[in-house]
């Protein structure tokens, strides 16, 4: 039997916070407590208040916080130092039992009520807070993608004023934020720059941008000047569009260098700490074919503690890959889509490594001879991209399987897997 506590409901925010506390029997202590953030008088005086209110009871406090981003962790390490049992659990939960009256009313204080009354509940779902290491790579892997996002934000306005002012340029270089294509654009932002520069100082330019023999760039660089005379009929150059370019070219480089400098931090991180099993996950995962040292720390620090699953299935759930099922009465949905409520980073890196797993490497050879055939198989029923969810979740069984038995990834095929599996059924009998 489960001992009765009182339960401490927090409503979080940005500068301040409201605390309710109730009963076992549903009743409030007093009225919601205002927590100024930045006020340690008003902090301490929370602590206080809920030690008042236990030795009242003689009943010990559990605490629930709403999981708000990055808000509720000072909060929530602040009252576990001061010895507090405390939780947080996910917002989906707490709003699913927004219904505490009739009246149609939402306020902080109201919140914090909500989520005393819900954390009365002993069998409450309850979410696991991550070890400082987790929390650390956490916030370097979320900031490098920000960056790298920042950055193709404005390689999409670079490719916008290039349409415009030199439309024939975006087919010239492979990419045009190569080095070679940036180098050019900075220093001869407009077509009538191309056609003013010395033919031969160009290709030896190129060819230091882009590591490559002079010899080698010289067609590279008559195309270039070729799109340059047909931007003259065919484009629209302002003095603008060359202030623009070059200040694109800055931001970009300057994102490439802080998302490179983020990375680094990651790496000394991992080196630093290679002792801790986490870490050992993270090798784990590096030993999947094609899946590099930036997709399995982002995949292991968005999964936090791979212990708390214990099914594929909650992998595929707190991921946001399961499917969204809509069924009422005899109404069956047939447009079955991904749920997509978990982490996007996380679903952001299966995607990368399902594309990567079906994909030929340059020798023209499978990166995953056995995940390309399923995706082809799957294909000839299925639309490319339900082909690639079903991947996705192959990808999400094998890591679950990896981290579950603490071993590295060995290509098996489907007939060997059956086979051992089959002895298996036989040593149990």
């Amino acid at each position: 039997m489960v001992k009765p506590f009182l339960s401490v409901g927090v409503d979080v925010g940005a500068d301040f916070s409201f605390m309710s506390i109730a009963l076992p029997s549903q009743e409030f202590v007093s009225k919601p407590y205002k927590i100024v953030h930045s006020d340690p008088r008003s902090l301490s005086g929370a602590v206080s208040c809920i030690r008042k209110a236990e030795e009242r009871e003689s009943s010990k406090a559990r605490v629930v916080l709403e999981s708000t981003g990055i808000y509720h962790i000072p909060l929530f390490c602040y009252l576990k130092e001061a010895g507090f049992d405390v939780i947080v659990i996910n917002p989906l939960i707490s709003h699913s039992n927004r219904n505490f009256n009739i009246r149609k009313v939402h306020s902080d204080k109201l919140d914090s009520k909500k989520l005393a009354l819900l954390g009365l509940n002993p069998d409450l779902k309850t979410s696991v807070m991550p070890v400082e290491l987790v929390l650390n790579l956490r916030g370097l892997a979320r900031e490098y993608f920000s960056l790298v996002d920042n950055r193709a934000a404005y390689t999409m306005k670079l490719n916008t004023v290039l349409r415009e002012a030199f439309p024939q340029y975006l087919g010239i270089f492979s990419k045009v934020r190569g080095a070679a294509s940036l180098m050019i654009l900075e220093k001869y932002a407009l077509p009538k720059n191309i056609l003013a520069a010395d033919p031969d100082a160009l290709a030896a330019e190129i060819a230091k941008a882009s590591r490559r023999k002079v010899s080698t760039v010289y067609p590279q660089c008559a195309k270039l000047i070729e799109a340059a005379r047909a931007a003259q009929s065919f484009g629209h150059a302002l003095p603008c569009h060359a202030v623009m370019i070059r200040l694109y070219i800055d931001f970009i480089k300057r994102f490439d260098e802080a998302a490179a400098g983020v990375q680094r931090q990651m790496e000394d991180l991992v080196r630093a700490n290679e002792h801790e099993p986490f870490i050992w996950q993270i090798r784990l995962l590096q030993s999947l074919p094609n899946t590099g040292f930036l997709s399995a720390v982002t995949l292991m620090v968005e999964m936090g503690d791979s212990s708390v699953f214990r099914k594929p299935k909650q992998l595929f759930a707190y991921f946001g890959i399961d499917p969204e099922v809509k069924q009422s009465g005899n109404f069956q949905g047939t447009r079955v889509k991904m749920s997509k409520r978990g982490s996007s980073l996380a679903r952001r890196i299966l995607y990368l490594m399902a594309v990567r797993s079906i994909a030929n490497n340059r020798k023209g050879l499978p990166n995953n001879a056995v995940l390309q055939a399923y995706y082809l198989d799957k294909c000839r029923s299925k639309a490319k991209n339900v082909a690639l969810g079903a991947i996705m979740h192959k990808l999400c069984n094998i890591v679950f399987a990896m981290l579950r038995d603490n071993k590295p990834f060995v290509m098996i095929s489907p007939e060997e897997h059956c086979r051992r599996h089959e002895m298996l059924k036989t040593v149990a009998a």
